[in-house]
């Protein structure tokens, strides 16, 4: 017979609901409970998983977080520039081509009249 210490404890994979991961988010987030205390109490087997959960579900912005006391290098500031760039061309491709719609249809409508 084996003593129970020797014994191998399989971890097994828990699908938790929407709900449930939505009210643990919310009870961190409000400060109530610490991603330990979170684990502690409702048995989560780790911290990542709900850090992911935060990452999904928290209001932090995860995408735009950066350290308010380190300064961006230069060459982090020109791909934030040419990210911006970017952007700006294509909300101005898609702004010229609603005004070339416009115009084509106040034509036709001018026609009709």
């Amino acid at each position: 017979m084996q003593n129970k210490e020797n014994e191998y404890v399989k971890r097994t994979q828990k699908d938790y609901t929407l709900a449930f991961k939505l009210q643990v988010v919310s009870e961190i987030e409000r400060g109530e409970l610490s991603c330990r205390g979170a684990t502690n109490k409702y048995g989560i087997q780790g911290r990542a998983t709900i850090t992911n959960w935060l990452r999904k579900y928290g209001k932090f912005d995860w995408l735009n977080q950066t350290p308010s006391n380190m300064p961006k290098s230069p060459e982090q500031r020109i791909l934030e520039l040419e990210q911006k760039v970017k952007l700006l061309e294509k909300q101005k491709k898609f702004l010229e081509k609603q005004i070339e719609t416009a115009d084509k249809k106040a034509i036709i409508f001018d026609m009709m009249i």
